[in-house]
Formats: structure tokens, C-alpha cells, sequence
């Protein structure tokens, strides 16, 4: 195995890298479309795939050839078959990125079958690359990162590497930056699942589960349908525009394309300690200062919404004792605020140190689903889930991200998303479900983080 670096010169963004390319096969773009110094620094773009790994009804392929055996397994047999040790002062220049979808519950817990199934897509992806365009936002430079998985590769084979190298290298060299035209909004509709009333009386539901001592704290969501033309890129580039966020992704896997703009981390994982990052709390941004203030003082000072929080925390402070070392599980930040294009939201850090026999795929497997997208207790809340929402939420809640050959890994929560297959479009909001919780005032916040979605769906660029 050997890993090459070029430093290449541009004043292309990492968008306009991605945009050189966003027609390759089985391209994923991790895009860290909010810049900020915790959490935004770098985006990763994987070009040229050598091996894909998909699980999907029960069985798993690599490659296309069915491979038997746990499907968590079979990732790590192919992460562990190539060990690198990282050098470079980057978190991630070799490995695969990909997808678990949240149905993928239904395979790892006694979950009952009963929502409906609205889309096809596999319940997990991992798609390993030869090149991996690497861009520091805070240095604005970038780098291709060259993996040859293995080590005595042939002459022809590694000359067709080398020369998709230079070809990659050149076309970011003479690319040109993405150009922005005027917008208008096209008339789009978009219908869920659940009507308004319907989403309270299945609130008042989850209630009377919590009353009754079933669970704590659950996550209710509901999924919008719609009908477009539009192209998956250009859908992107307005969501970038309208709703930029640290944990963002465009992924193109054969007839499924995914636009994400999640503000969540569902787990990182560097030099054997580990990060999650649960939100829980939402306020809509403010049409003016004054208003907008006020509405992060309110949720500052919420105690329902601090209330959730901690119960989400006590539950990834759980999880995480399950692989990390004893004593070594912290909370680092609690009530923290962070800002968005269309909601402020509460957040809280989690950290700890991996055991010594575990890796980073133990670590998601032992944690999946996020806490802050399920309840607790955890697979009380999922059944409750499987029982009141009436479609399944397929990819949404699940997570996005990228596991190294070093060991590393970085993943979101995958919420502000738009699923496309062919013209059909899926966007699954929700929130997190208490005792206190009003349930017109739950589905108005549903609302609040799906206005940017809606918007980035019916902008389209025109020549005025």
C-alpha cells in the first residue's frame, strides 16, 4: 500500500474543484460548505473508484460479487486490509465514503416491519477511491491525495493511475470558477405524509407513550414528497447558497443522488478518541436583529429544550462507555448555541477514548442511530417510531461520512436532506418529542428546518 501527495496551486474553491467533476461515477463530495474553525475546515472529494461495497435486503456485494457474512464485518475485513499510518497533518487521504441509512435498524435490532417503504435504495454504501481531492478551507489550499491499494501493482496499472493523476491535477489547474446567475422561484409543491392535524394527534400519541413510562424523549418525523426537473447539482448548488452548513454532502450513486446540509456530527473519530456533537433545540432565525435575538435568548434560556438535550447526552454518554476506556467519557460542552441560515439550534460535545480492541466501525455500530434522532431508552423509541410514523425514513437520520485506513473517521447526522431519484424528490424533517412538548408548536419547528430546503428546490438560475 502507498500513499502520494500533491499539493496543487488554485484559487478554485472546493465547489468549483467538485464542479469539474460532478459527473464522475460514484462521486461523493464531503463538503464542509460552512467554514468554521471547530468544525469546517476541510471537504474531501473521492474520484475513481477501485471497490464498492453495498448491503442491501440482507446481503452484501463487493464489486458486484456477493460476499457472505455481517455486513459491519465485511467493511472492516476491507478497511483492515489496507493499514496506512497518516503522515500528513490531514485527517483523511485514504479510505472509502459513504452511507448507513437508518433502516438499517431493522438488521441490527428486533425492530417490527411497518412503515412504509416510499423509495429503493440500499441501506449501505461505502465506495473506496484511488483519488481523494483534499481542500483546506483555512489555508485555501488543496491537495490529491494518490492511494495504490496494492503494493506490488503492476507497471500498466499504476502508469493508468499516474495519468488520471496528471489528468486531475490539470483540469483543477485550468478550471474556472463556478458562476452565479439571478434566481427565481419556480412553483414546486411539496406533500407529507402527514397533514398538520395528523402530526399533532401523533404527538399527543408519543405523549401518552411517555406518560405511560415507555420512553423519555423521542425524535417525530414526517417525510415531503415532490416532482422536479431540476438537476441534482443545480438543487445543490442553491442549497449551499440558502443553507450552508459544516457537515454538508452531494453524493451520485447510480440512480440515487443525495443533497445533505447537515449542521450535526454524529461521531469523529481521530487518534483513538472520539466526538459526537447531538443538537437538540431549534428556533427560526429572525426577520430582523431584534427578533432574531430574542429568539436565541429564548432557546437559551428554554428549559424543555435544555431538558432534551441532557436526556440525548446521557444517552450518547452511554453508548460511548460501550467502546471507549472507563473514565474517559466526558462532556465538554452543554448548551452550546450555533446559528444557521434558517434556525439557531442547542448543541453539546461528548468525547472519549476508544478501547484498545476497538476500532472505528465498532465505534459507529455501537452507537447507531444517533440519540438525538431516535429517544431513549433507544430501542423502545425506534419501535415507537416504527409504529406512529407512517413511512420509513430510509437514509434520513441515518449518517454520512468517511472511514481512513489510518483508523480515522468522520460522520454526520443526515437531517436538511434531499433524497432524488429520477424527478422524485424526499425530504424527511422532524424533532425531538417530551412530555412539555406542544404539538402545534412541534410541527411548526418541522416547518422552520424544512423552509430551506423547500427554497433551495425552487430557485432555479436565470438569465435576467
Amino acid at each position: 500500500m502507498k500513499v502520494e501527495m500533491n499539493e496543487i496551486t488554485t484559487e478554485l474553491s472546493s465547489f468549483d474543484i467538485f464542479s469539474l467533476f460532478k459527473d464522475e461515477q460514484d462521486i461523493i463530495f464531503l463538503d464542509s460548505s460552512k467554514d468554521s474553525e471547530k468544525l469546517g475546515k476541510y471537504s474531501f472529494i473521492g474520484l475513481n473508484p477501485y471497490k464498492k461495497m453495498v448491503y442491501n435486503q440482507g446481503a452484501t456485494t463487493v464489486n458486484g460479487q456477493k460476499v457472505e457474512g455481517d455486513p459491519f464485518n465485511i467493511l472492516k475485513e476491507l478497511l483492515n486490509a489496507n493499514p496506512i499510518q497518516n503522515t500528513y497533518d490531514l485527517p483523511f487521504i485514504a479510505g472509502c465514503m459513504g452511507y448507513f441509512a437508518y433502516d438499517l435498524v431493522r438488521d441490527m435490532e428486533k425492530i417490527p416491519n411497518i412503515a412504509e417503504t416510499i423509495m429503493e435504495m440500499p441501506t449501505m454504501v461505502f465506495v473506496f477511491y484511488h483519488h481523494i481531492v483534499i481542500f483546506d478551507h483555512h489555508c485555501h489550499k488543496a491537495y490529491l491525495s494518490v492511494f495504490y491499494p496494492n503494493p506490488n501493482i503492476d507497471q500498466e496499472s499504476a502508469l493508468i493511475i499516474e495519468g488520471k493523476t496528471a489528468g486531475i491535477i490539470q483540469r483543477i489547474k485550468s478550471g474556472h470558477p463556478v458562476t452565479y446567475r439571478n434566481t427565481i422561484e419556480e412553483a414546486v409543491t411539496f406533500t407529507s405524509c402527514f397533514d398538520e392535524a395528523a402530526y399533532m394527534k401523533t404527538v399527543e400519541k408519543m405523549k401518552e407513550y411517555i406518560l405511560n413510562g415507555d420512553i423519555y424523549i423521542a425524535n417525530m418525523t414526517h417525510t415531503y414528497t415532490a416532482t422536479t426537473h431540476r438537476d441534482a447539482y443545480a438543487i445543490y448548488k442553491s442549497l449551499r447558497k440558502v443553507n450552508k452548513a459544516p457537515f454538508s454532502a452531494f453524493m451520485s450513486l447510480e440512480d440515487t443522488e443525495i443533497l445533505c446540509s447537515s449542521p450535526e456530527r454524529f461521531m469523529q473519530i481521530r487518534n483513538n478518541w472520539v466526538e459526537t456533537r447531538p443538537i437538540k433545540g431549534t428556533r427560526p432565525r429572525g426577520t430582523t436583529e431584534t427578533e432574531d435575538e430574542a429568539n436565541r435568548l429564548a432557546l437559551e434560556k428554554s428549559e424543555k429544550d435544555k431538558s432534551e438535550l441532557l436526556m440525548v447526552v446521557d444517552l450518547e454518554r452511554n453508548d460511548l462507555s460501550k467502546v471507549c476506556r472507563p473514565y474517559t467519557v466526558k462532556v465538554t460542552e452543554l448548551f452550546g448555541i450555533e446559528s444557521y441560515a434558517t434556525v439557531h439550534h442547542l448543541v453539546a460535545t461528548i468525547v472519549g477514548k476508544l478501547k484498545q480492541d476497538m476500532t472505528a466501525v465498532d465505534c459507529i455500530k455501537a452507537c447507531f442511530p444517533g440519540g438525538s434522532i431516535t429517544g431513549t431508552p433507544k430501542i423502545r423509541a425506534m419501535e415507537i417510531i416504527e409504529e406512529l410514523e407512517p413511512t420509513r425514513r430510509h437514509l434520513y437520520t441515518g449518517c454520512i461520512g468517511y472511514f481512513g485506513f489510518d483508523g480515522s473517521a468522520d460522520f454526520n447526522i443526515v437531517i436538511r436532506t434531499i433524497i432524488k431519484q429520477k424527478e422524485h424528490l424526499a425530504i424527511g424533517v422532524g424533532g425531538g418529542i417530551t412530555w412539555e412538548s406542544d404539538p402545534r408548536a412541534e410541527y411548526e419547528e418541522t416547518q422552520d428546518k424544512a423552509m430551506a430546503l423547500f427554497k433551495a428546490v425552487r430557485l432555479k438560475e436565470v438569465d435576467i
